[in-house]
This record gives C-alpha cells, structure tokens and sequence, in this order.
C-alpha cells in the first residue's frame, strides 16, 4: 500500500528477534533496582507476552485481508514475543521471581470484547483505521514508557535493553501511525474511529493487568513536570491524525485513574495543549 508512505520491505529487512546474546547478563546482579522498578518490569513483561492474544481476536477481523497489515502483524508478533522474553529473562537474572501465566482462558468481559470487535469489524469496513489508531496510541505510549524508565534507572544492563525494546517499539508505532494517517482521509472513518477511541480507549494493559498495577504504572513513569511532559507529547503526536484534532486521551485517563499524579495545578482545558 504505497499510499501509506510506508516502506513494508525496509522494516521486513529490520525484523529481527532483540539480540539476547550481546547483553552482559553476568553484570546484571551487580547493580541494584528499586521493587518499583521491578514492579513496572513485571508488569511491561507480562504484557509483552500477552501478545499473541491480542493477535487472537484481531485473527477473526478484516485487519488480516490487507497483504501489508497482515505481514507487519506477523513481525509484530515475534518482535513483541521476545520482549517478552528478555524481560522475564532480566527480572530473573536480577534474583527476582516473575510469574508466567496462562493465557488460554478468556475472561468474560474479554470474550464480550472479542466478539464485539469481530462484530465492528464485519459490520464496518473502515474497521482497520480503528485498529491502526489503537495501535499507534498503544505503542507510542509503550515506547514513551520504556524510554522514561531507561531515563530513570540506574542500572546500565536495563538501561541497555530497554533501549533496545524501545527501538523496535519505534517501528512498530511509525506503521500503524502511518497507517492510520492514510486510512483516516475518509470523513466518516475518521468521526466513527474518533467517537470509539473516545469511548473505549484504555492503555495497554487494561483488563489484563489489575487496575492497581496500572496506576502504579501511571504514577511510577508519568509523575512530575518530566511525566506530565511525556503524557502531553503522546497525546498531542496523535492529534495529528485526520479526524483526530483536540483529542486528550492519555492525560484524561491518568487524571482520572492516578489523579495524585498530576497535581490539580497543572490542569489544563484539551484546547490549552493542542
């Protein structure tokens, strides 16, 4: 799809599992980390790992009957796997203990969810710009994530892989940025994925992860001048899609879940940040 003003063959000729072998992972008992710190790792691991099930209910939509999406989704999948991998691989190496979990079962409201979407998307066929939108917001904010919790560790192993994560997220937030861009130039796809996205929209790890564990997360990462910056950066990068102008997605939710992470003062009307 040359529309998109992606380049589909140079991020296949970039896919590739994160390099595990190159990390010092000798050095890293050596350092300390904070329990928030390993906390915000389990957490990001777990959903890492969670991957191939938000893959499952994208399976039985019409996201895999375009060529080019379908093929990014395969990389995503991999790439993402092995996030997933080297986290738990750090956490463990540091002397911490993580669990792996079951993901075969689906929650009730996660197979409401499911079916609903498979639903959507047979129902409406610009159901793809949604799902490139709820992406690009999910991934910027995972980079936007790993980036702050590189730029607050000491320890120079984590600071190392999440580094590396964080490239690989990059990409992976440039397609479905791009994709969204391009699918977005329909009015009505643009009003339709607006008033879903307004209304559904929660940050990646919602319903799989306990509600405390994202707050923590809010608070842990996106406190203080530096994370209000952070959450403000995200949510003005997406207003720049088509349909999507004034739009505060990220900074309405933390203020609503994690209100003790931005304090009243700083507070300011959507119109105020666009």
């Amino acid at each position: 799809m040359t529309a998109s003003l992606f380049d589909l063959d140079a991020y296949l000729s970039r896919s590739r599992a994160v390099d595990l072998g190159s990390i010092p992972w000798d050095q890293v008992p050596r350092h300390p980390l904070s329990q928030e710190t390993v906390r915000a790792l389990r957490y990001m691991q777990d959903i890492e790992s969670h991957t191939i099930i938000y893959l499952r209910s994208l399976l039985a939509t019409r996201a895999i009957d375009d060529p080019e999406v379908a093929t990014f989704l395969a990389c995503w999948l991999y790439e993402e796997t092995f996030h997933g991998i080297a986290l738990a691989r750090f956490v463990r190496t540091a002397g911490q203990e993580i669990e792996l979990r079951p993901r075969s079962a689906m929650t009730v409201k996660q197979h409401v969810e499911s079916r609903l979407t498979s639903w959507i998307a047979r129902a409406w066929p610009d159901f793809v710009a949604v799902h490139m939108v709820w992406g690009a917001i999910n991934e910027l904010t995972a980079l936007t994530a790993y980036r702050r919790l590189a730029a607050t560790t000491g320890h120079p192993v984590l600071r190392d892989l999440l580094d590396r994560i964080a490239i690989d997220e990059s990409r992976h937030f440039y397609f479905y940025f791009k994709q969204a861009e391009w699918r977005l130039r329909r009015p009505g796809a643009a009003r339709v994925t607006r008033a879903l996205i307004e209304r559904f929209w929660a940050p990646v790890g919602s319903g799989v992860q306990p509600a405390s564990e994202t707050r923590f997360l809010a608070r842990f990462l996106f406190s203080g001048p530096d994370g209000l910056a952070a959450v403000r950066k995200i949510d003005a990068t997406i207003r720049d899609l088509p349909g999507l102008a004034g739009i505060r997605l990220l900074e309405s939710w933390v203020g609503r879940s994690a209100p003790e992470a931005i304090p009243a003062e700083d507070w300011a009307p959507a119109e105020a940040s666009v």
